[in-house]
């Protein structure tokens, strides 16, 4: 619950610019929906430097609590190999030892501007998912600092006709997300629809492991291990 403190005001934030809270639709062929605010930088690095000691106050509070640790330390440990063999990606692949983010392997964007790390842990256990996802919020508030100096005036989004032919072909695009790997698998016969659209969302991977991880494990525990492979059914079926 104190998370939900930090998180009220990332929404505000988002609210701001986009005008939603959850579903922001803020991203565009082309740019985005609409400009940030002019106060946005100045309030991005003022929640940069009130979310930088609670990092802190979370770690003393929480990941190294000794309830937390009796609950996580050595409960749902997923492999290496069973990692690989599931094609987990994201911060569960990250905790079971493989140093894998797109971010780094196959940079996009403006993410070869930034300089951050790829934590990484080593048991795979649920407290290594957990806390791998600790130290991965301080790597993402570096890039924030970098970034939120250096975005670009002039319009932010480019003109475009509305209705898009894409060129016959196919591509396959993946990005780092924060649960892994999402990629768009494209085919296109030239047409304004195409042929055929595939999305790989990270969380199928993630929800497929789930019974290896469970097995012989107390009912009490599933929580611990679902909780810490952060999976939204929502995205599964698509």
């Amino acid at each position: 619950m104190y998370c939900f403190r930090e998180r009220e005001r990332i929404l505000d934030i988002f609210e701001e610019v986009c005008g939603a809270r959850l579903t922001y639709n803020y991203y565009r062929v082309g740019g985005v929906s609409a400009d940030i605010t002019q106060g946005f930088p100045q309030k991005v690095k003022d929640f940069i430097s009130y979310l930088k000691p609670k990092l802190k106050e979370y770690d003393d509070l929480i990941t190294y609590n000794a309830i937390l640790l009796v609950r996580t330390k050595g409960i749902g440990v997923l492999t290496k190999e069973k990692a690989l063999a599931y094609a987990i990606t994201g911060p569960n692949l990250r905790a079971s030892g493989v140093s894998f983010d797109l971010r780094k392997e196959e940079p996009y964007s403006i993410y070869p501007r930034f300089e951050f790390e790829v934590p990484t842990a080593a048991s795979g256990d649920s407290w290594d998912r957990f806390k791998l996802r600790m130290e991965e919020m301080t790597q993402s508030l570096r890039i924030i600092e970098q970034a939120i100096d250096n975005i670009p005036s002039g319009e932010f989004i480019a003109k475009l006709p509305k209705i898009l032919k894409v060129p016959a072909g196919e591509i396959y695009f993946r990005s780092e997300s924060p649960r892994g790997e999402l990629g768009f698998y494209l085919i296109s016969d030239g047409s304004t629809k195409p042929y055929r659209l595939k999305c790989r969302a990270p969380s199928f991977s993630n929800l497929a492991v789930i019974p290896e991880l469970v097995r012989g494990m107390k009912v009490a525990d599933v929580i611990a291990i679902l909780g810490s492979l952060d999976i939204v059914l929502g995205e599964i079926d698509r």
